[in-house]
């Protein structure tokens, strides 16, 4: 088993209903794990994430550790 330094970890919030948003917009949200709304999901922080967050970013709020 190899071991890999200290992955930076993102808490992703979604704080806005996908109601109403483009068919897109909730994939991405299911991409990111996120099904309910105030649900919230750490994901190891990776510039595909960061992507998705940037696509979205009207629709959660993110907290970096």
């Amino acid at each position: 088993m190899v071991k890999v330094g200290k992955k930076n970890i993102i808490r992703i919030t979604q704080i806005r209903s996908r109601i109403g948003y483009k068919q897109k917009a909730k994939k991405t949200l299911d991409a990111l794990g996120l099904r309910k709304l105030n649900q919230t999901v750490e994901k190891v922080d990776t510039p595909a994430i960061r992507g998705m967050i940037k696509k979205i970013d009207y629709l959660l709020k993110v907290e970096e550790n």
